[in-house]
């Protein structure tokens, strides 16, 4: 099992950064391409076998998104290179997987990249998945690791004709999918929160071991999802700062608004890694509280019956009268006693919660 936080493999040291090497982890078996074409009046849509497909959108004033799902074909990833004349570090970039969310702009094209999060909703785990977009002046090209709905809602706002999408370029299309992709951010943050949340009133309660274990499982995943978050929130900060033709006057000030939405998953992410700790605090607090309590309670238990030990420790029961020596039950009445009282102090620290 490798890190979640960093990977690096020992054979890719000192690899030439525009080589064509996939760097990652294969998630799907056969490269999927896709293919939207569209404008304001007409719509085409099909799966694709080869990129040389793609040649014959080039020349319309339509908006081209061709999406391939699957980083692994260096044959197509040379293609993509060749057919958009496309320098080949971009293409080596959008095969490091492992690479920070970052924005760079060429002379024919801005590359984007980002990592998708997605949650399992049982295990309260995250999952990460690295997006490239290429934005040219009429083509959009999304990378993704695997294939997955997360943009079906984009696609079919495309399909109803909305005036907005269908009206813009590929620079709204870029904005469109990584407004999901923050909005998921913030799902994601929103979801775990919740559970976050809930924990408060059952640590003032009943603080539990397992809340320990909740804690730490939290602050993980929070940390997890920081390591995506925090880079991404400098590259919206980057990419709404960029003045290029590709990226039209009425799209820019969208790019701003990913700033607000990315901010707030950023500060939210904090606020909750913040809770844990004074949760973390609480529990311990808690914990001494009881404690203390349960030291107390001992400490007057014990100073009453220490005198008496002494006295009896002293005197013993050496009397010439004694009623139950000469009882024929009183051994048993001394163990039914001793068990009994036993027995009552264990049922009160249950009770009381002391173990």
């Amino acid at each position: 099992m490798m890190a979640r936080f960093i990977k690096k493999n020992k054979q890719e040291i000192g690899i030439s950064p525009d080589e064509l090497l996939f760097r990652g982890e294969k998630k799907i078996d056969q490269v999927l391409l896709r293919i939207i074409d569209y404008d304001a009046d007409n719509l085409e849509e099909s799966s694709i076998s080869s990129v040389n497909e793609v040649l014959k959108y080039q020349g319309k004033d339509s908006v081209t998104w061709l999406n391939i799902d699957g980083l692994h074909d260096t044959v197509i990833m040379k293609e993509i290179a060749e057919s958009f004349q496309l320098d080949q570090l971009i293409i080596a970039d959008v095969m490091n997987t492992q690479s920070r969310p970052k924005v760079q702009e060429y002379d024919n094209c801005i590359l984007v990249s980002i990592k998708m999060l997605q949650l399992d909703e049982e295990t309260n785990t995250s999952s990460v998945e690295n997006l490239s977009l290429i934005l040219t002046k009429s083509v959009l090209i999304s990378f993704q690791e695997r294939k997955g709905d997360v943009f079906e809602p984009l696609r079919e706002r495309i399909r109803k004709q909305k005036k907005r999408i269908r009206n813009a370029g590929t620079d709204y299309l870029a904005f469109a999918l990584l407004d999901i992709v923050i909005d998921n951010y913030i799902y994601i943050i929103s979801f775990l929160g919740e559970k976050i949340e809930s924990m408060e009133e059952d640590l003032l309660m009943d603080p539990k071991k397992s809340v320990i274990e909740e804690i730490n499982m939290y602050k993980r995943e929070l940390n997890f999802l920081r390591k995506s978050i925090k880079p991404a929130k400098e590259m919206i900060l980057s990419l709404s700062k960029i003045e290029s033709e590709l990226i039209d006057e009425n799209t820019d000030i969208h790019f701003k608004e990913l700033q607000d939405n990315i901010s707030q998953a950023s500060d939210s992410s904090d606020s909750y890694r913040e809770i844990l700790s004074d949760q973390l605090n609480i529990y311990h607090t808690t914990i001494s509280s009881k404690l203390n309590d349960i030291m107390k309670f001992l400490t007057i238990f014990s100073v009453i019956f220490i005198p008496l030990t002494f006295i009896a420790g002293i005197y013993g029961t050496n009397f010439d009268f004694v009623p139950e020596l000469h009882y024929k039950y009183s051994y048993f009445i001394m163990w039914g006693v001793i068990v009994t009282v036993a027995v009552g102090m264990l049922i009160y620290f249950r009770k009381k919660k002391w173990f």
